[in-house]
């Protein structure tokens, strides 16, 4: 498979670096080829526009979204690192969400969020989280997340299997993060094929 990952961090020396690296390295032991698309250092411009909504998913559509999309094109598989931001998504991936996955491109239905578009790639989100597990599991964030998530927005994407890793603890000791680290090489090691294929 080929497999894209999307990165949103601007330090270059975060845990989410770390994350999407030993994350493609998994990938690459299990034998896929990876691409990995580095929001903030690429300059990616985050900011919906008119120039969004002019396009009809199909003509007149932005250069860098064109971009954007042509590496999805290519993608077999796609996994989104971002860390867990006011129980969100940091304004870089909600952006390229926004911009990327138009109506027209990714997804012209309401009904059944299940007809994307899209063929089937096997979608992963991999969260860096501060906080931990019993925390945000005890008082309904994990599945407020996978609701609004998992279930929800990639499911207009095509992403078939999808599941969220959230990194729990990251901001921890050392041996905790190293641990995170060996979690996310795996997630790479142990990606499935898209359904169907």
């Amino acid at each position: 498979m080929h497999v894209l990952t999307v990165l949103d961090h601007p330090n270059p020396n975060s845990f989410s670096h770390a994350a999407a690296q030993h994350f493609m390295a998994g990938a690459d032991a299990a034998g896929h080829s990876t691409e990995l698309a580095d929001l903030h250092a690429e300059g990616f411009n985050p900011l919906w526009s008119m120039a969004d909504i002019d396009s009809d998913g199909k003509t007149n559509v932005p250069a860098d979204v064109t971009h954007e999309q042509n590496r999805i094109a290519r993608a077999d598989a796609i996994c989104l690192i971002f860390p867990l931001f006011w129980w969100g998504m940091p304004s870089m991936t909600k952006g390229w969400v926004d911009r990327v996955w138009s109506w027209g491109w990714a997804y012209d239905q309401l009904d059944d969020y299940e007809k994307s578009l899209q063929r089937n790639r096997n979608g992963l989100l991999l969260i860096p989280a501060g906080a931990r597990s019993d925390e945000v599991e005890s008082k309904g964030y994990r599945a407020a997340l996978d609701t609004c998530w998992t279930e929800g927005t990639f499911g207009f994407f095509g992403f078939s299997p999808r599941r969220m890793e959230l990194l729990y603890g990251s901001t921890g000791s050392e041996p905790r993060r190293k641990a995170l680290l060996q979690q996310s090489y795996d997630c790479g090691v142990t990606l499935p094929p898209p359904a169907g294929t």
